[in-house]
């Protein structure tokens, strides 16, 4: 029992994880219609100029507030030179272009930093573990980046609902000529609107750092799970993030843990680890079919979602 109330906590951290990449990628891909197969370079960039800073300060800290500014203006200037001119082109001249942004940002990366992954240490605020339920100690790390995503999707929700600049990205992102028309400047509205999304990228590297190697495409390994889970939660919709990377983290992690051993059950061990580690790695994919069978716009799409 107690080693599967672990296991629901590493699938909600996980969850939660994925919700801050996610985060930025609803902004772009949600509001303003864009498939920006690049979102996980933003990622990378952010979890590399963390893990400089860091290693260069010896601060945790500074290393994550130097990680903001550098995605936003990677973001601002991915989206003045390229993302601005595939607005109103079909979606798959966004996903060539995004794609080729791939590889260049790839490039250059190896460049700056070369193909040695960089590796960051748990801040000493954060090390240890903490009982958040008697008898089941949980890194206190994790429970950190559990309550960053919680602190980003509340913030998110009030400024999309609640505020003006909210009012006129939901606006622009229904109709972006009429919104034009008012007098808005819709483009700079839209390089803002990436530079955030592109924050949410960078901060998520950055607090992946400590967690994982910082390598040359490490974005393109999340990207996947990524848009899997705005596709669960409904394209847009930041409550459908939120609920859709949980629901991938808890079955993502609960399948890995225990489907070899309940196939044990039925069949020799050696066939049950080979067949349940293939299954495990399908439960999402799995999922994603399920709810688009049951709701093909998500769990909660934008119209339900933004409210």
């Amino acid at each position: 029992m107690l080693l599967f109330v672990e296991q629901c906590l590493n699938g909600l951290q996980l969850g939660i994880f994925l919700f801050l990449v996610a985060a930025g990628l609803t902004l772009i891909f949600g509001i303003m219609g864009v498939i920006n197969l690049a979102h996980g370079s933003l990622f990378m960039i952010g979890a590399y100029v963390a893990a400089t800073v860091t290693n260069l300060t010896g601060s945790f800290l500074v290393g994550l507030l130097a990680a903001l500014p550098a995605a936003a203006l990677a973001g601002v200037i991915i989206e003045f030179v390229v993302i601005r001119r595939l607005y109103d082109r079909d979606h798959l001249d966004q996903v060539l272009a995004t794609f080729g942004l791939i590889l260049f940002i790839n490039e250059a990366v190896t460049m700056v930093w070369g193909r040695t992954p960089l590796f960051l240490d748990v801040p000493d605020a954060l090390k240890g573990t903490i009982e958040i339920i008697p008898g089941i100690p949980y890194p206190i790390y994790r429970i950190a980046i559990i309550a960053a995503g919680i602190l980003v999707a509340v913030l998110m929700w009030l400024v999309i609902t609640r505020t003006r600049i909210g009012m006129l990205i939901r606006a622009g992102s229904t109709n972006r000529e009429m919104v034009a028309a008012l007098g808005v400047d819709i483009s700079l509205l839209y390089t803002l609107l990436f530079a955030a999304g592109a924050v949410f990228a960078g901060f998520a590297g950055a607090m992946a750092g400590p967690l994982v190697s910082v390598q040359v495409g490490m974005g393109e390994q999340i990207l996947i799970l990524t848009f899997v889970v705005i596709v669960i939660g409904g394209i847009g919709s930041i409550r459908g993030a939120l609920v859709g990377s949980i629901l991938v983290g808890v079955v993502d992690t609960l399948g890995r843990a225990f489907l070899p051993d309940i196939l044990k059950l039925f069949m020799a061990p050696a066939d049950a680890d080979g067949i349940g580690g293939g299954l495990s790695s399908m439960l999402v994919y799995l999922l994603m079919a399920v709810v688009l069978i049951v709701r093909p716009t998500g769990l909660f799409p934008a119209a339900a979602g933004a409210r």
